[in-house]
């Protein structure tokens, strides 16, 4: 693709909305990533859906030309599956926050991987409450001293990649904003898979997380490399533990699943949900049933 070619890419995706993060944040990284993903897949617009909740992280909708769902706090992956299993067509991503998923939205997060509706799931994870001042979230580090906890937080993090392990996901893996190009193919890979994805992304919060630092990041992280194994289960389940001095990047777990369309005879037969015309009556009498 020819470099005047690429700019208007580019163009098709850009949005002018004014971005309302803070200097130095690690959702600039991650929202110029998702849009060199997008591009790179040659996807158009109108094929995209980003589904977010309230947060930092649930803002990227707002700076990206897509369609757009921004919903309640820890409720975006409900209304993705939704839109997804409508209309089997679209490219749903899910753009959420540590506590966004893994606090309000954790219910939703175990079910998502059950159900396996294929789409993308992105979670920012800069381990504290950036929209809300400043909290600590479900996977801030133990110890951690906020204006909250003012002496120190006292429950362990939560493992979101080892719980999306061992309750089933088919592709688990993680990045970090302080690695563009790695993040840019594992959002691509994780848009192509067949069922449910999630990207945990590694991002400081330079206004209220004082401790996970783009230099504390850059001394702990690691790139999985091409000798690992991502279809070893017990093997991605022991690095997804791996986290302090060591921090492994990449697709800690990858296999094949059978995706929510191809096990419903009803998604599988005919077109799209929302094409197809419904019977005013036969809804009528179904209502009649249970009135």
């Amino acid at each position: 693709m020819s470099a005047q070619a690429d700019s208007v890419r580019e163009e098709e995706f850009h949005c002018a909305s004014e971005t309302a993060w803070c200097p130095g944040c690690g959702n600039f990284s991650i929202l110029a990533c998702l849009k060199e993903a997008l591009e790179g897949l040659d996807l158009e617009p109108s094929q995209v859906l980003l589904a977010a909740g309230i947060g930092q992280a649930a803002k990227i909708p707002q700076y990206l030309n897509t369609n757009a769902f921004c919903g309640l706090h820890g409720r975006a992956l409900p209304a993705a599956e939704a839109a997804k299993i409508a209309n089997e067509h679209l490219t749903v991503v899910v753009s959420t926050g540590d506590g966004d998923s893994y606090g309000e939205g954790a219910g939703h997060f175990i079910h998502a991987i059950r159900r396996n509706v294929n789409l993308a799931h992105f979670v920012h994870d800069n381990q504290i409450y950036g929209l809300t001042k400043g909290q600590a979230s479900p996977t801030s580090m133990l110890g951690i001293k906020t204006d909250v906890q003012v002496d120190g937080n006292i429950a362990d993090p939560l493992n979101p990649l080892a719980i999306a392990i061992a309750a089933g996901a088919g592709f688990v893996a993680r990045g970090f904003v302080g690695h563009h190009d790695q993040l840019v193919k594992l959002m691509k890979e994780a848009i192509s898979y067949e069922g449910y994805a999630l990207v945990d992304i590694l991002q400081p919060c330079v206004s209220f997380n004082k401790l996970n630092t783009y230099a504390w990041y850059n001394e702990r992280v690691y790139d999985l490399g091409s000798s690992y194994d991502p279809s070893d289960r017990m093997a991605a389940l022991a690095v997804a533990s791996e986290f302090g001095e060591r921090i492994p990047l990449g697709i800690l777990y990858k296999a094949k699943r059978v995706p929510f369309h191809e096990r419903n005879e009803t998604l599988k037969s005919g077109p799209p949900l929302f094409k197809r015309i419904t019977d005013p009556a036969l809804v009528d009498r179904f209502i009649e049933e249970y009135v």
